[in-house]
């Protein structure tokens, strides 16, 4: 058994689009309208064939209650993996990125915390 899709609700498919390829550095996979909204996912660059992240709305009220109540609490939607977090984190921020966590080491592991301008925390984090 294997991930192949995970997704990611979001209060604007077209602003996240902006966002999580200009911005994050994804790519496009598949981009297939569907009457009001599209059937969107990206992938990353340097595996095009792997897991695909769907932007999806956020029509559904439980999702928007979700969201918030995880922003609320700090706590990030999903967790991307970076080979160096302080370096991610300078890119970002020099594009405007609001972080709600700086680089933090936790143990073997450190961590950030940033806002996805869509309604959610996503977090970065390298071993």
């Amino acid at each position: 058994m294997n991930i192949t899709l995970t997704s990611v609700f979001v209060d604007d498919q077209e602003k996240a689009l902006r966002f999580y390829t200009d911005v994050l550095g994804f790519v496009v996979k598949n981009d297939v309208p569907m009457g009001e909204h599209r059937w969107l996912t990206v992938v990353s660059p340097d595996q095009p064939d792997g897991v695909e992240l769907v932007l999806e709305p956020d029509e559904h009220p439980a999702a928007r209650a979700y969201k918030q109540g995880l922003v609320a609490d700090g706590i990030p939607y999903n967790s991307f993996s970076v080979t160096d977090v302080q370096a991610e984190y300078d890119r970002l921020t020099a594009l405007g990125v609001r972080f709600t966590q700086p680089p933090t080491q936790m143990g073997p592991v450190t961590t950030a915390v940033l806002d996805d301008t869509c309604g959610n925390l996503l977090q970065i984090a390298a071993t």
